[in-house]
Parts: C-alpha cells; sequence; structure tokens
C-alpha cells in the first residue's frame, strides 16, 4: 500500500470496529469472551483499542520523542466505552490527517516516524476488527490490499522484533501464498533449502493466521502442517 492508502483505511475499519462493537453488545454482553483473546472480555477489548488510540494521537499531535510524558486514562465504565471509544478513533485520524507522514516521532521500532504509525495503527485497528466480528459472528474479508500489507508488515517489523537475533536453529521457511493479491511471502527465508510447507489463502487470511486469529485449516496447506504450525509459533506476540 502507499502511505497515502493508510489513513483512508484506517477511517474505514475504525467505522466497522465501531458498528461491530455495538452490536457485539446488544447480541453477546460486555462480558462476552473474545476468541482472540481469550483472556479477554468484549469490553476489555473495546477499552484496549480505545487505549492504543489515545495513546498514538497523543504521541503524533504532540510530535513526541518519547513516551515519557503521556498520562494514562483511567478505565471508562463499560457503558460509556463505546462513545469513548469512538472519540479516541476520531482524535487519531485527526493527528495522523495533520501530519506529514516523513515527520520524526517516537516508535517502540527502528522506524521513528508518522507513516509506521499510519500502517502500525491500520493493522492493530484490522486484527481487532475481527476480533470484534468473532464475538459478533459476523467476519467479513479483509481486502487484498491491507492484508498483504497487513503480512509484509508482520515479516518486516513483528518478526525482527520478537526475534532480534534472527531465526533459532529450529526454524524452517514458510511459503505463504496469497491467491487474491498473486503474491507469496516467505517466513524465514534461507534457513533451510527447502519450505517445511506452502499456506495458501487470501491475504487478510493469511494476515489472520500469523496474528493466531485463525487456524491453518482456514488455509490450503501443502507440506508438514504442524510444523509450519510450530514455526510460526516461533514468532511470540506480546
Amino acid at each position: 500500500m502507499d502511505v497515502d492508502e493508510y489513513l483512508p483505511a484506517l477511517r474505514r475499519v475504525n467505522a466497522r470496529f465501531g458498528e461491530a462493537a455495538a452490536e457485539a453488545v446488544l447480541a453477546r454482553g460486555w462480558a462476552a469472551r473474545v476468541p482472540g483473546c481469550p483472556d479477554w472480555s468484549l469490553a476489555d477489548l473495546v477499552w484496549h483499542l480505545a487505549e492504543v488510540q489515545r495513546f498514538w494521537a497523543w504521541v503524533v499531535a504532540t510530535r513526541a520523542p518519547d513516551p515519557s510524558g503521556y498520562v494514562e486514562p483511567v478505565r471508562h465504565a463499560d457503558d460509556e466505552l463505546l462513545a469513548y471509544a469512538a472519540a479516541r478513533s476520531a482524535e487519531l485520524e485527526t493527528a495522523l490527517a495533520g501530519a506529514d507522514p516523513a515527520e520524526r516521532v517516537w516508535t517502540w521500532a527502528a522506524r521513528q516516524d508518522v507513516a509506521f504509525v499510519l500502517r502500525r495503527q491500520l493493522h492493530e485497528a484490522t486484527v481487532h476488527t475481527v476480533d470484534v466480528e468473532q464475538v459478533l459472528g459476523d467476519v467479513r474479508p479483509i481486502p487484498a490490499d491491507v492484508g498483504l500489507d497487513g503480512l509484509d508488515e508482520w515479516l518486516e517489523v513483528m518478526v525482527p522484533a520478537a526475534l532480534p537475533a534472527g531465526p533459532p536453529d529450529d526454524a524452517h521457511p514458510v511459503v505463504l501464498h496469497a491467491v487474491d493479491a498473486d503474491a507469496e511471502r516467505t517466513l524465514f527465508p534461507g534457513s533451510r533449502p527447502f519450505p517445511v510447507a506452502t499456506l495458501t489463502g487470501t491475504a487478510g487470511d493469511l494476515m489472520l493466521a500469523v496474528w493466531r486469529r485463525v487456524p491453518l485449516e482456514v488455509l490450503t496447506v501443502d507440506g508438514d502442517g504442524p510444523r509450519a504450525a510450530a514455526t510460526i509459533g516461533l514468532v511470540r506476540l506480546e
């Protein structure tokens, strides 16, 4: 995706998150469990995304050189969460719209600019939108361009962050074939002569699989599925 595509995509996914969360509250209640984050209730999920978006809105709006000046919010009551989350989404969108993607801001990654925040917040919201859709029972397809970019971000940013010393000795290449984007990516290329498996599916499903939101069974697996799952599991996400 081009950098100017991130904000419109974020606006769309934020709107979907709010819509799905409101429907899920009516259908399941705030205490409903979140399949993708089993320790969380629906209320925890909505609060989490609101917290994340509030923090990054502050980083971008203040052009923060580090996070030391940030003041953590007090958790809101459940009946306030939908309005609070919508306000935080709007706040983040406004901050990002008012910043040049090339401007320097603090991030936790090697890349220290607004473009990193744009990309990261799009995919943060995309994955958590699927989380709330799974609670609701109405999971919608992720657009191919967003799914492929999310898969690329996971490979380019999340894997090195989780494994700064490189792949462990028991790593094997896993090929990821996105049929709707006509693209292939490889986890741990060069770690072994041959891949342990090729996983084929939509870009969105591949993205969700590496984020552990769907099982590999939703994909077509050519090769050793259990070993592919174990290899993906080497990338431990906090």
